[in-house]
């Protein structure tokens, strides 16, 4: 029996137990994730030592890893290949896993154009709340049995069970890359990204923010071009010029500075992320469609994903309001990080329908029938 073998077999037995004696455990793998969700409970089962390659075929873009698996270290092997995970998953730590990255099912700046995490699942072997060992999906692309089910992992906090093995598709890193800076109010900025969304560019990220850093304190639309070089050149001026018709002002940006910037945007240590405006804020994240117009609220805003993806510094006092806006846009609203006095009480994600509810139960109870997986963790009723 082998060390990987040895050690699966014994968060079986482990879990078994847990079953058995009604005892919750808490899935972690690096912790950089922790701060997210509702609450944390149980004994801990720590994946760490679960980590390691176990098949990379580059020819093929897919790689298959251990739940426990640096995130880093996956991320240097695909480079290494000219290879990477266009999702752009943040790592939030040096200690993020693969495994968290599935859980936590978050992306990075390319979302809106590259896809999210789950769309690159191929398949994963999980640790149900039996401990039984089951294989999802596979490790092809053109692989279609158990394929949704893989799926389901993303985002799901653990809650369904514990992931020993991830198979992801991977592509090419793209040729070109070029980011532009422009001076745009944020309903302007949403205008032009809405555009230019319609038309054949290689638009791949986008980031508008109110910087403060100089008085006076200046609006800044921040959009990434990849693809292939001449697709990028051109678009380039081509763009520039919209920002200048619509009575803004562009510029190219340093290469070296944009990729530290686009880092810092997915790594949450731009400005905007570092220092909360007050010691009751906590910050919001509003997913929304696109041409969702400019939030009118007295909040602080960093907008991503062409416009679906809405940050926002508030009070837990202003759920109600939050959760009401996205939910009239056709979007929710999450709090993804939590003040200190922030009440034990205010949910962090928005409540499900109730059709969504009898289907998240009835896969909890599928998969995890004493419920002993990360309770709580992704509501206050389990």
């Amino acid at each position: 029996m082998n060390a990987d073998t040895d050690m699966t077999t014994l968060m079986a037995a482990r879990v078994r137990d847990a079953a058995q004696a009604g005892t919750p455990l808490r899935i972690r793998g690096g912790g950089s994730k922790d701060f997210y969700g509702q609450a944390l409970a149980g004994d801990v089962l720590d994946l760490s030592g679960h980590a390691g390659v176990i098949s990379y075929e580059p020819s093929e873009l897919v790689v298959t890893v251990r739940g426990g698996t640096p995130l880093a270290e996956l991320e240097a092997l695909l480079a290494g290949q000219g290879q990477c995970l266009p999702f752009e998953p943040p790592h939030f730590g040096p200690n993020a896993t693969v495994g968290g990255m599935v859980a936590s099912g978050l992306s990075g700046p390319a979302r809106a154009s590259s896809g999210a995490v789950r769309d690159y699942l191929l398949g994963v072997v999980l640790l149900n709340g039996k401990g039984e060992s089951l294989t999802f999906g596979g490790q092809v692309m053109k692989n279609v049995a158990g394929y949704d089910v893989s799926r389901l992992m993303a985002g799901t906090l653990g809650t369904l069970g514990v992931l020993l093995e991830i198979s992801l598709k991977v592509l090419p890193v793209a040729p070109a890359e070029a980011t532009l800076a422009c001076r745009l109010p944020q309903q302007k900025a949403l205008d032009l990204l809405n555009r230019w969304g319609g038309q054949p560019l290689p638009l791949n990220a986008s980031c508008w923010v109110h910087d403060d850093s100089a008085a006076p304190g200046q609006d800044f639309l921040f959009v990434r071009l990849r693809g292939a070089v001449a697709a990028v050149e051109a678009a380039c001026p081509r763009m520039m010029a919209d920002v200048q018709a619509a009575g803004g002002q562009a510029a190219r940006m340093d290469q070296a500075q944009a990729g530290a910037d686009w880092n810092a945007c997915r790594e949450q240590t731009l400005p905007f992320f570092a220092r909360p405006p007050a010691l009751d804020a906590c910050l919001w994240r509003l997913s929304v469609p696109q041409t969702t117009l400019a939030l009118d609220l007295p909040f602080p805003q960093l907008i991503e994903w062409h416009g679906g993806l809405r940050w926002l510094w508030a009070p837990a006092s202003a759920a109600a309001q939050l959760r009401r806006l996205a939910a009239q846009a056709g979007g929710h609203a999450t709090v993804f990080r939590r003040a200190a006095q922030t009440p034990a009480e205010l949910p962090v994600f928005a409540p499900l329908s109730p059709v969504q509810s009898r289907i998240a139960q009835a896969l909890r109870k599928e998969f995890d029938p004493a419920g002993v997986f990360n309770p709580g963790r992704m509501s206050m009723d389990r």
